[in-house]
């Protein structure tokens, strides 16, 4: 059963860094849509929109080719 609890416990870890990487890739990408949206002056947040959503639909699509079974 040992070897059980370690690979429990780097799954939980792989999961804690795919989800501190998603965070900072939203903190990041809000940030920059609020900068663009300042920059050119649109009277809409489109860009702190945007960003985000194109980022989480990119993670989306990069876990899904990474958990696919095609692949192994």
């Amino acid at each position: 059963m040992p070897s059980t609890n370690k690979s429990n416990k780097q799954l939980l870890l792989q999961y804690a860094g795919f989800a501190m990487q998603l965070l900072v890739l939203l903190a990041i990408t809000v940030w920059a849509g609020i900068k663009l949206d300042n920059w050119i002056s649109f009277s809409f947040p489109l860009f702190s929109w945007i960003l985000p959503l194109i980022a989480i639909i990119a993670i989306i699509i990069k876990t899904i080719k990474d958990t696919s079974n095609k692949n192994k």
